[in-house]
């Protein structure tokens, strides 16, 4: 093997290592959900940002949020991209949106962007109407 098939080859090998670890990477679903066991109680003046749809509260680093269909979400504030908390809801876009970064995510945490590729935590939220009270939990 002459100088310029060896550079070649090797050439061809760097560059499959390099590209299938980052393959591999880039698209990863770092979440990871913490155990939480939360209730809220939606008659508390505290929460009064969930009385309309679009409306969201941090409440012991999770994000609780009433979409514009009228349903209760939650999630990490958590950014997955560089772990900052800065997650909040997004009624215009009905996403979780990064304010750090900019990274997107769907309801169901999955990333919509480059930065949001990591995925993010969301949680199980219950609504129980006789006592107008949010119970959310991994």
């Amino acid at each position: 093997m002459n100088r310029k098939e060896f550079i070649n080859k090797l050439g061809i090998g760097a560059a499959f290592v390099l590209t299938s670890s980052c393959l591999g990477s880039c698209t990863r679903d770092t979440r990871e959900l913490n155990n939480v066991d939360l209730s809220v109680d939606l008659n508390s003046s505290e929460y009064a940002e969930l009385q309309d749809p679009g409306g969201y509260v941090i409440v012991e680093g999770i994000v609780i949020a009433r979409t514009l269909d009228d349903e209760f979400v939650a999630a990490t504030r958590t950014c997955s991209h560089e772990q900052l908390n800065e997650i909040v809801f997004d009624a215009d876009n009905n996403e979780w949106f990064c304010n750090a970064h900019a990274a997107r995510f769907t309801m169901s945490g999955d990333g919509i962007n480059i930065n949001g590729s990591g995925g993010l935590s969301v949680y199980q939220v219950e609504y129980d109407l006789s006592s107008n009270e949010l119970k959310i939990f991994s």
